[in-house]
């Protein structure tokens, strides 16, 4: 059988999206894919429907550091309706339980600090993990009953910004990995005894991509009119920007070309870590990821474009 062509153009870098509430993440990054004419895309950290904000979109050599972003911390400002809570713990679901408690600021930021540092957390039943080989938002919509274990997240800060009446407030928190805001609007409520689901939720920051160089679908679809695809290219952001603060190692054009054959090169810099992660630049540009192990660089990841 003869091999297709890949459709698509080859690109490589990062747009950070500004989702818009009601879209889905999977139907985001498809708009985008065909908007760029893109051969290959990715993203990194899924957000509801009900949720906007912050969706970091990898295309091509990119797609090889998404892990990087996925592990960074999320920041989230949402709003928790008081006195109900909901099967999905957001207003998409069904009321399943009721309160007439009404909590005070004194009373909420007395409860701030249980939800600090690492804590046991039960994601949502309406989410995308996975049971069985089977996605738990798909088995709860069948009616069957999703029992998830809890698991370990970490809340860095999380703090009550406004309290605009009775029945809401409006929280900020910074979480790492595979934190849930349902959940956390969730027990935060079965904590107070008043109950409680996310009514708003925006994304404020996923690792280094933040509000500053966000960009919305319209923005696109608007400087996609104007010109071929191609024009787009000028909303992308490096491949680096997804690494933050990871030790460069910088290499000259003999060594970038010994590590795009994937082999390993001596290190230089005495500011270098002895260990660890690291990326290898030539000329300003990232051209792999890898580790530093006894004096050499071993890539792991190549970046061909």
């Amino acid at each position: 059988m003869a091999n297709r062509k890949r459709k698509g153009r080859d690109i490589s870098g990062w747009l950070c999206l500004d989702k818009a509430v009601g879209q889905t993440s999977t139907a985001a990054v498809g708009s985008v894919k065909r908007l760029f004419d893109a051969a290959k895309v990715g993203h990194a950290g899924t957000l509801d429907p009900l949720a906007s904000g912050i969706l970091p979109i990898a295309f091509g050599g990119a797609t090889k550091t998404v892990p990087f972003v996925q592990d960074s911390r999320k920041l989230y400002r949402f709003t928790v309706q008081w006195g109900a809570e909901t099967d999905t713990d957001d207003s998409d679901g069904t009321v399943v339980e009721t309160s007439d408690l009404r909590p005070d600021r004194a009373a909420i930021e007395a409860r701030l600090g249980d939800f600090l540092g690492e804590i046991m957390q039960r994601p949502p039943a309406f989410s995308a993990i996975k049971i069985a080989g089977a996605r738990a938002y798909d088995l709860a919509r069948e009616g069957e009953t999703v029992e998830i274990e809890e698991r370990p997240v970490v809340i860095h800060r999380f703090e009550l910004t406004e309290i605009p009446d009775a029945d809401h407030a409006v929280f900020e928190a910074e979480c790492g990995k595979g934190t849930y805001v349902r959940a956390l609007a969730r027990d935060m409520g079965r904590k107070l005894g008043a109950l409680g689901h996310v009514v708003a939720l925006r994304r404020l920051a996923v690792g280094p991509f933040t509000e500053a160089t966000a960009i919305t679908i319209a923005d696109v679809i608007k400087a996609r009119e104007e010109g071929p695809a191609s024009s787009l290219d000028r909303f992308l952001l490096p491949i680096a920007t997804a690494l933050g603060d990871l030790p460069e190692v910088v290499v000259g054009q003999r060594d970038a070309a010994e590590i795009m054959r994937g082999g390993s090169v001596l290190v230089r810099g005495n500011d270098l870590p002895i260990a660890g992660s690291a990326q290898a630049t030539v000329a300003g540009r990232t051209i792999a990821i890898g580790e530093i192990e006894h004096g050499e660089f071993h890539p792991r990841r190549v970046f061909r474009a």
